[in-house]
């Protein structure tokens, strides 16, 4: 059974892509890193895919939806970073209402860095596939009050990601990701 959590690689045709969507690729190799770090094992296999192609339609989705579908009913949830990893509000969830009421009580472990809210849907293109098909999804949602300042521009550099504010991006994504692969049961779809 597996928890995936994922950010792209790739950016558009200027700029570096630090923010689009290095940014997500970054806390998810970071939750990842923490979890590893702080020697904690759970239950299911924690994933990490760095997507390619997310800007040419999606193509390195779709080639790993191919090749994992048959055994979709054993990924947990989905999660995709990829609009900034600005101060977190919480997370954009997809999936059954007994699956949300779950994710709600998970986000509350969050509360010290205010980050609890549990918004009604899950965006992200190299996921989509994945929740179209009923797998449970999440998106980390964030202050993109300036994301579109840098969005696919020659701006887009490294100068605009905050340590403070990427390391409470990967905190929600580590805190979500080790505790629904550590439950007794899946999140119910």
């Amino acid at each position: 059974q597996v928890v995936l959590v994922s950010g792209h690689l790739d950016s558009w045709d200027v700029g570096q892509g630090a923010m689009d969507d290095g940014g997500g690729a970054f806390i998810s190799w970071e939750a990842l890193s923490l979890i590893k770090d702080l020697g904690l094992r759970p239950k299911r296999t924690l994933r990490l895919v760095l997507w390619t192609g997310e800007e040419q339609g999606g193509v390195g989705a779709r080639q790993y939806y191919q090749l994992h579908k048959e055994n979709i009913s054993n990924f947990d949830i989905v999660m995709e970073s990829d609009e900034g990893t600005f101060k977190p509000s919480g997370l954009g969830f997809a999936g059954s209402a007994e699956a949300r009421d779950i994710v709600t009580e998970i986000m509350t472990l969050l509360q010290p860095i205010n980050a609890t809210d549990v918004y009604d849907t899950a965006d992200g293109t190299d996921i989509a596939y994945w929740v179209r098909d009923g797998v449970p999804g999440a998106s980390l949602h964030n202050d993109i009050s300036k994301y579109f300042w840098f969005h696919h521009s020659q701006g887009d550099t490294m100068t605009v990601q905050d340590p403070n504010q990427m390391n409470l991006c990967a905190a929600v994504w580590t805190v979500v990701s080790y505790v629904i692969a550590d439950m007794e049961e899946m999140l119910p779809r």
